[in-house]
């Protein structure tokens, strides 16, 4: 079996993904949390570079990266909630979540295994014009997403009114 450099690479910013993924939501401070998310976010835009698709990789970066975060830290701090967050988890509730992502992990372990999927290659130096980018986001066909992108703007506008209500001062 022949590793290449780019097999390396892709294995460490997942490496890296997956440890500051874990960090984000086990971190009793909501600020490093949101950095965290932020190394996350570039770890994606990495692999998108990676796989060739350097649009969606600085789309990621400028957007998710960018402006998601920012976003993020800005209703934090308008919120003023930057104290600890740890708080004790009852053993029989952490024991729930614990069988419930073995469950999860061995379901995706059964499909992957039984199903077979194709690995889908792209060539080097070959990428995506951002016309036929621009329809895939914008259509409403199969394998098309605007549905997505929908309900993701949907779900940051309930995000700002959430923050803005909270930072509301009550009377």
């Amino acid at each position: 079996m022949d590793i290449s450099l780019l097999d390396i690479a892709f294995y460490v910013v997942a490496a890296v993904i997956i440890f500051f993924s874990v960090m984000a939501v086990t971190t009793g401070r909501i600020v490093r949390s949101a950095t965290y998310l932020l190394f996350v976010l570039f770890g994606t835009g990495g692999i998108y570079s990676m796989l060739g698709y350097t649009y969606l990789g600085a789309v990621q970066l400028i957007v998710y990266a960018g402006g998601i975060v920012v976003l993020y830290v800005f209703s934090i701090l308008l919120t003023q909630s930057d104290r600890n967050m740890r708080y004790k988890i009852p053993l029989a509730k952490f024991l729930t979540v614990l069988l419930t992502c073995l469950v999860g992990a061995g379901l995706v372990i059964f499909l992957l295994v039984s199903n077979h999927f194709a690995l889908v290659t792209i060539p080097q130096g070959v990428e995506l014009p951002a016309t036929e980018i621009g329809h895939a986001l914008i259509g409403a066909d199969k394998y098309q997403f605007v549905l997505p992108f929908e309900v993701v703007s949907v779900l940051l506008l309930a995000c700002m009114i959430g923050a803005i209500m909270i930072a509301r001062k009550q009377k």
